[in-house]
């Protein structure tokens, strides 16, 4: 019953922000989960893993906001570097320096005519080209073997590794050697594969695939990694040729053939013949290739950058050539005269940025003073090219100047100092510095690595390194700067101590997206990806530079950062720089272990240092922030306060380390479904297992971290905190900032154990397990990424459909389930938790009861046992699971079984009685309880199953054999004793409906329960049909008073029923009232039959004015079927039958009997209705020409009224109306019918001839007319009649005459009054007669 309370509800805490809280109150209720459903209903409902699902995703969504390139360089000119001075803040690292083994200097030291060296760095590998012989070694070894390739006849002058074109070569030819010699240039195949120290292990095969060049003395070799096309050019000229290679020779073409692109004639099937050439001849210094537009660029020995579109799959269009002029023209747009950008300097190499860096700027030239000039591509109007259609004009966009001050020392390590070179961003751009200049190459690998060898003294030859990266965490956030920086970078110097000759990237390419935005976000990917390292070859060997993370240069300041005390100073620069969430999720990182540095011996090491973790603990922990409370920009009032509370920076910390955890497998799909080579299913997995169990480890050490200092962050200790609150907005906010810190914690939880099933589910045959599922199933399996596997209830579902296919296979391999299960259970326990166990365990008991026979003593054994195993967990049962038990044991003939665990596993499913309390409201419509009943409906419905099955098992067999009750007929009986004597009474209700509903009323009313009246009595305020059958089922059950309460209810009921129907109710329920039964007090059936009787009578005279009407021809044709139809259904109060259809319609003895049933006895009244019906009587009987018969009809009215009225002396008073009816005879029936009809008319009805007798004096004695004068004998003649008849009524058997002497000398002296007004001689004779005989009987 739901009600309005009249005392206001106790407000949810924090709804009055202002109003002093009480210490812990709050946190003790969030902590048990027990707040009032009140309060609950006002609150966000989100489940704790959806909440922090939800965090997640923000934070997943604000990193792949990430700015891409051309937003943050923007047009114009920038100089904001931040160079550090001290290791703790570098943002490169020197890890290792790996020599070059002796016997390639053995080799050196034979060499005639030129040394060459470089590397293959995604490889490990270095090269040297002595000479006409090609060495290459795995650079990580420390006693690598030679690899060699001495086929060459002619000195080698450049050597590239390409990606070859697809389908020329078989697949283990990964890569091949482009080697250019004075004659000829040579395709050689390489092969790699891992060897056991961890690197690389390579070999080359010879192809026979060469092309001649003799006379262009190549030098530059360039390959498309997408097409497998190779590029070149030599010294000898600016043109720039292709090699081509396939498979076999054809009609017009040979196997490898070279192109001139830029000079067609007959260079393909000629060499080049150059007899000389002048001093400063253009050359190609170096080409680069864009696949991700197609577009290949090269830079000439006079800084002009040319820009060729590859069209289809052989065609090369030069479509852009930009001297160095105009570049220059562009940069002058953009700032005044400086001397690093002049006609002086020169264009040193070229960078290329891909479409999946930036939409627009296409190439990044470095200069020879350390200007990076920044280029973007443009199409036809202005737009953006794209790998369709060729760009058309190339203009500057931003230019980066050198740093300020000169090159400086490598940071040293041991500085205890953390102080850094600041961005020199006040009070101008520095367009003037040297400290880059000369710059003798630059190389750029994304999202923004530059590194810039600068040769500051030209005699010794050394190389400076000026390295610098993006400060990825300040263009993350640039809000927090008081003065936005255009691309700020980190740099630092490093001394290499020789002259580098190569450069290459030693991990993957960098992409923390694919495409523009979010792509350099290096923050994201810092946890997920390896660290990007760069290999560096010198003449003394591989110097190994690898790019360091936050984290790792958090974790070093806090080690070098002067311990507790310089704690503070040295994280609140972080949170100056990168805000307090970003420094708060990599505290968190450097204490769960995940910062990184070299150690002493060059190893790369994880931080253990229990002293940078303390701290790291405690920068979180202390420097986390609070939650925030916006009480000033709160709009909308009916927002419960705690949804309105920000959590805290700490809060978004956790989320963000989350998140970055998660990236590679958040929005993946479990599985992935290919075909093999040879039409084979296989199941593959998206992420690597290897990766699975990386991130859960780091998940699990994050989660110890939270258990271990809960107690210490605010916000995580639940119940134990005990802050002192000084206002509801405090307590509300720890509120806020438990539940969300609270709901990361158990999505922790949840991902370690989803990960733990997907290991489990991989180490199964899941090929098999896969295919074992519904097609539906298996196709929701598909779309299942580990997102929804680990938040959502569909993934729950399917992970146990899962879970059970492998239980199923097992159990069909011969495996023992329990096992199985139990060892599910250990591994992922919310996918396979303790109840999944028992269930399994109980279903394979139950497949083996089925092997032994319905009927056999074991398989009762096994299915009792099922039985008790899922009735211990008949709430984890799924609806799915359900019906499969039902139907087996509907097979094994276990009924009573099936009725047993379908109401267990109902009730389970609405512990706290929701639907009959929405049963009982009436069945409210859009009511959430309705829900709690569909659930238990679902239930309900297999036992109506199982009533099916068992009437169908009656065909089969009987219920008694020889006599005797069957086996079969007492499961039968066992099955319909739990239906009827379940006291479950939702259950009750729902099986009465379905007899109902399939015509089984019979079936209801042989019910043996309570619940059928207290069904039957709910039901019957909305149909008649119930409660036709609750009285029924009273009377069944010989409940009379009950059966006639009902009865009398229906007859005042609001059904659409006749009047003669409820006539015929009250006809019944008095004869039930009237019906007497041990038990039933007295009073209260005399109560019950008094009202029936009462309603009766006034249902009986509505009804006869419903006859009276129907003949009345005074009513129109038109009007008379709206008024029966008033009045025959609900039986009307007498007043408005009185006023509105008796009364009016001159239905007069109507009216005597409404006097009668309302107990209106006003003799006035009463006597002028009698009046007024004698003459509206004798009206009629003149109206129809019957003038003469009238008094009959009056008559008639008399008897039938007297009879109705029982004589009542109220409303029949004889003394009234014997004398009306006297004179009505004397003045308008004279001499009509009997002397005495009157007289007859009340001795028929019974009348006392006592009272009639006394009426008969009073008119003798009263002389009222017309009884006066002569007209009194007619009184007379009627005190003879009826003295007689008097008499003669009185004498039968031994009675005295008159009843007594007293009587009998009364009646004589009248009848001597009598004989002297001159009676009738007939009467005057009877009179003497009759006296005499008086007089002889009382001697």
């Amino acid at each position: 019953m739901s009600y309005t309370p009249q005392t206001p509800q106790k407000a949810l805490p924090g709804a009055y922000v202002q109003t002093p809280a009480h210490q812990s109150q709050a946190l003790s209720q969030q902590g048990q989960g027990a707040q009032s459903g009140t309060q609950r209903s006002n609150v966000d409902e989100l489940q704790p893993v959806a909440r922090a699902a939800r965090a997640v995703n923000e934070a997943l969504s604000q990193e792949s906001q990430y700015p891409d390139l051309d937003s943050y360089i923007g047009q114009g000119i920038s100089s904001e570097y931040e160079v550090s001075t001290q290791a703790a803040w570098a943002p490169f690292q020197k890890t290792k320096m790996y020599t070059i083994p002796d016997r390639i200097f053995e080799q050196y030291n034979r060499a005639q005519v030129s040394t060459i060296m470089g590397l293959f760095a995604d490889f490990n590998h270095a090269w040297v080209a002595i000479d006409n012989a090609l060495y290459l070694w795995d650079y990580t070894h420390p006693n690598p073997d030679l690899v060699s390739f001495e086929d060459a006849s002619h000195t080698i002058t450049a050597v590239k590794l390409v990606v070859p074109r697809p389908g020329v070569f078989v697949p283990s030819i990964m890569r091949l050697l482009v080697v250019a010699t004075t004659a000829d240039i040579i395709l050689v195949g390489m092969s790699a594969q891992a060897a056991s120290h961890g690197g690389k292990q390579v070999a080359l095969y010879s192809l026979k695939m060469s092309a001649p060049v003799k006379g262009l003395d190549v030098d530059v070799i360039e390959g498309s990694h997408a097409t497998g096309r190779v590029f070149f050019s030599g010294r000898g000229s600016h043109d720039v040729y292709e090699f081509t290679y396939q498979q076999e020779e054809k009609w017009f073409t040979n196997r490898c053939a070279k192109i001139n692109h830029t000079n067609k004639g007959y260079s393909t099937f000629t060499p080049s013949l150059l007899f000389g050439q002048r001093a400063q001849q253009e050359i190609v210094v170096q080409m680069v290739v864009d696949d991700s537009r197609r577009l290949l660029y090269t830079l000439s020995s006079r800084s002009t950058i040319r820009t060729f579109f590859m069209r289809g799959s052989s065609g090369l269009d030069l479509v852009i050539s930009k001297p160095l002029g105009q570049t220059l023209s562009n940069v002058g747009h953009m700032t005044s005269q400086t001397d690093l950008i002049s006609p002086s300097m020169s264009i040193v190499s070229i960078s290329a940025v891909t479409a999946q860096e930036a939409a627009k700027t296409n190439l990044v030239a470095s200069t020879s003073t350390g200007c990076r000039l920044f280029m973007s591509a443009t199409s036809a109007y202005g737009a953006s090219p794209n790998s369709s259609t060729a760009p058309t004009s190339m203009q500057v966009q931003h230019v980066k100047f050198p740093p300020a001050g000169t090159s400086s020392p490598q940071p040293n390590q041991s500085s205890q100092s953390t102080q850094l070179m600041q961005y020199s961003n006040a009070p101008a751009i520095n367009t003037s510095s040297r400290a880059l200049d000369p710059s003798r190459t630059v190389v750029r690998y994304a999202p923004g690595y530059f590194l810039t060898f600068v040769v500051k003294d030209q005699q010794a030859g050394l190389d400076h390194l000026f390295v610098s990266g993006p400060d990825t965490g300040r263009i993350a956030q640039p809000q927090l700067q008081q003065n936005p920086i255009k691309y700020p970078e980190l740099a630092l110097w490093l001394n290499l101590g020789s002259r580098a000759e190569d450069v290459g990237l030693a991990s993957a390419e960098f992409s923390a997206s694919s495409g523009p935005v979010g792509f350099g976000n290096e923050l994201a990917v810092q946890f997920d990806k390896p660290t990007s390292e760069i290999a560096i070859l010198t003449n003394t060997g591989v110097h190994m530079l690898r790019r360091r993370r936050l984290v790792d240069i958090f974790a070093a300041a806090l080690r070098v950062g002067g311990g507790d005390e310089g704690l503070e100073g040295e994280v609140n620069q972080f949170v100056r720089r990168y805000g307090r969430a970003e420094v708060a999720s990599t505290a968190l990182a450097v204490a769960c272990g995940q910062a990184f540095d070299v150690t002493s011996d060059s190893r790369l090491a994880r931080i253990s240092d229990p002293e940078v973790l303390e701290l790291a603990r405690k920068s979180f922990v202390e420097y986390g922030g609070r939650p925030e409370f916006p009480e000033n920009s709160i709009l909308d009032k009916s927002v419960p306060p705690i949804d309105v509370v920000r959590p805290s920076p700490r809060h978004a910390g956790v989320a963000r380390y989350i998140s970055r955890l998660l990236r590679s497998i958040w929005s993946v799909p479990i599985i992935v479904e290919n075909l093999t080579p040879t039409g084979g299913f296989q199941i593959a997995t998206a992420v690597s297992l290897i990766k699975l169990q990386d991130i859960s480890r780091d998940l699990t050490k994050l989660k110890e971290f939270l258990d271990a200092n809960k107690s210490f962050i605010e916000g995580l200790a639940g119940p134990e905190a005990r802050g002192n609150f000084s206002n509801k907005k405090d307590e509300v906010s720890l509120l806020a900032e438990h539940r969300a810190l609270h709901a990361l914690v158990v999505l922790i939880d949840r991902v370690i154990e989803g990960i733990a099933f997907v290991l489990v589910l991989y180490d199964e045959k899941i090929e098999e397990t896969i295919l074992s599922l519904t097609n539906e199933t298996r196709q929701q399996v598909r779309n299942l990424s580990y997102e929804k596997l680990c938040t959502s209830d569909l993934g729950k579902t399917l992970a146990k459909d899962l879970v059970k296919a492998i239980v199923n296979r097992n159990i069909l391999n011969g495996s023992n389930v329990e096992t199985v299960a139990e060892a599910l259970r250990r591994r992922c326990g919310s996918f396979c938790s303790a109840d999944d166990v028992i269930i399994f365990k109980a279903q394979e008991y139950v497949k083996r009861g089925a092997e032994h026979g319905a009927d056999s003593d074991v398989c009762r054994d096994y299915l009792n046992e099922s039985l008790r195993l899922f009735k211990q967990v008949a709430g984890s049962l799924s609806m799915e699971q359900l019906q499969w038990v039902v139907g087996q044991y509907m097979a094994l003939q276990f009924y009573a079984a099936s009725v047993q665990l379908c109401l267990d596993k109902a009730l389970e499913s609405d512990r706290g009685n929701r639907a009959l309390g929405w049963i009982q409201d009436g069945r409210p419509q859009g009511d959430k309880r309705a829900e709690a009943f569909e659930a238990r409906k679902r239930c309900y419905d297999l036992i109506h199953q199982v009533i099916l099955s068992i009437e169908q098992s009656k065909t089969q067999s009987p219920d008694f054999e020889d006599g005797s009750l069957s086996l079969a007929g007492r499961r039968r009986e066992e099955a319909a004793y739990e239906i009827d004597h379940s006291d479950d009474e939702v259950f009750q209700t729902d099986l009465y409906d379905w007899y109902l509903q399939n015509n089984r009323a019979d079936e209801l009313l042989a019910v043996q329960s309570t619940y059928v009246v207290t069904y039957l009595e709910r039901r019957s305020s909305d149909d008649i049909a119930h409660a036709d059958l609750l009285w029924k089922y009273h009377v069944q059950k010989e409940r009379y008073q009950d059966a006639a309460i009902v009865q009398l209810a229906l007859a005042k009921s609001q059904f659409e029923l006749l009047l003669d129907k409820r006539v015929e109710y009250l006809g019944n329920a008095r004869t039930n009232a009237s019906t007497t039964r041990p038990g039933i007090v007295r009073s209260a059936r005399t109560e019950v039959l008094r009202e029936v009787s009462d309603l009766l009578d006034v249902a009986n005279i509505q009804s006869d004015l419903v006859q009276r009407l129907k003949s009345d021809t005074r009513i129109s044709a038109d009007r008379k079927p709206s008024v029966i139809e008033e009045l025959d259904g609900m039986i009307l109060p007498l007043s408005v039958l009185f006023n509105t259809y008796c009364e009016p319609a001159f239905y007069f003895d109507l009216c005597i009997l409404i006097y009668e049933a309302a107990d209106h006895r006003v003799a006035s009244d009463i006597k002028a209705t009698w009046q007024n019906l004698f003459e509206h009587t004798h009206q009629q009987a003149e109206d129809m020409g019957q003038g003469l018969q009238a008094y009959e009809k009056i008559a008639e009215q008399v008897r039938s009224l007297g009879n109705k009225l029982g004589l009542s002396q109220t409303m029949f008073p004889v003394g009234e109306l014997l004398p009306m009816l006297k004179r009505y005879g004397h003045n308008f029936q004279p001499n009509r019918g009997s002397e005495n009809w009157v007289l007859d008319i009340f001795i028929d009805l019974q009348v006392p001839f006592e009272t009639i007798y006394a009426t008969l004096e009073n008119m003798f004695y009263n002389d009222e007319p017309p009884f006066q004068g002569r007209n009194r004998r007619l009184i007379g003649n009627d005190i003879v009649y009826i003295a007689k008849m008097w008499f003669q009524n009185s004498i039968r058997g031994s009675g005295s005459p008159f009843g007594g002497q007293d009587n009998a000398a009364a009646v004589t002296q009248l009848l001597h009054m009598a004989m002297q007004v001159g009676l009738d001689e007939r009467r005057l004779e009877e009179c003497q007669n009759l006296r005499i005989r008086i007089e002889t009987m009382l001697r």
